[in-house]
């Protein structure tokens, strides 16, 4: 468990622009180590804007896309195309205008396909996807070394789908699970839970708006991951909240520094 590091920006297109930045360099870095790289992406008006910035980088290109694995940290249970799914925004944002291999780009299944309206069997599939390219790269882990996992932040401290007093909390054995009954529509999700959130080297977690404020007060003031899902999101290497000033605005200036 890594202590959380925070870097606030002045708004949220500095905090965008500033963070694709990071990801270019985290992703550069681990393509000289290691020869590729894995990273765990999020949905939400956060991680569409990072994507989008990141797009617009001129050192985007810096990237070997070909080898570069992606996952989410969840997904709305909806047919594919969607426009609420997370891939359908992603692709939008960003993924359509790089040169990915398609057989790295993992996006989680849909409903309506393989398996029907069955979530929590999409959910086990997607886990074994997981396991099998973590085998793939030699380990015996359940979920493959993520070298980022980015997360946003719900006005209510939820992280991937896993909301407040949600049973998916408190799942400690499977990586990913069917989420019922979501408090924000749709109902039906698919989400990675803490186990293999906990098992990324980075884990950053994006909040911006004045509606993110009270919730990164709350998770940073060392309240219970039941209560407060963000809190319990953390990397192995390193924890990282970036925030806008707008969502630090209820944190204690003793905290952080600014960017």
């Amino acid at each position: 468990m890594s202590a959380p590091q925070l870097v606030v920006h002045r708004d949220k297109e500095l905090m965008a622009r500033a963070a694709a930045a990071r990801l270019i360099t985290a992703v550069v870095d681990a393509q000289a180590a290691r020869g590729s790289a894995s990273v765990v992406l999020t949905g939400g008006r956060n991680g569409n804007g990072l994507l989008a910035a990141l797009g617009s980088s001129p050192a985007r290109d810096a990237i070997d896309w070909s080898r570069l694995d992606l996952w989410w940290g969840d997904e709305r249970f909806l047919p594919e195309g969607d426009p609420d799914r997370n891939d359908t925004q992603a692709r939008a944002a960003l993924l359509d205008a790089v040169p990915l291999d398609p057989a790295r780009v993992h996006t989680m299944p849909v409903s309506g396909g393989a398996y029907g309206t069955d979530a929590d069997a999409a959910a086990a599939a997607y886990a074994e996807e997981l396991a099998t390219a973590a085998r793939a790269g030699g380990a015996s882990a359940e979920v493959p070394a993520f070298d980022v996992l980015m997360l946003g932040v719900g006005p209510d401290t939820h992280v991937a789908s896993l909301f407040p007093e949600h049973p998916a909390l408190r799942e400690t054995e499977r990586t990913v699970v069917g989420v019922h009954g979501a408090p924000k529509p749709p109902p039906t999700r698919i989400s990675l839970t803490f186990r293999a959130i906990r098992a990324a080297r980075e884990v950053w977690l994006l909040a911006a708006g004045e509606d993110k404020a009270e919730a990164a007060a709350t998770a940073l003031s060392g309240a219970d991951e039941l209560r407060a899902p963000a809190a319990g999101a953390y990397g192995l290497a390193r924890t990282l909240w970036l925030l806008d000033a707008a969502a630090a605005a209820e944190l204690p200036r003793s905290l952080y520094a600014p960017a």
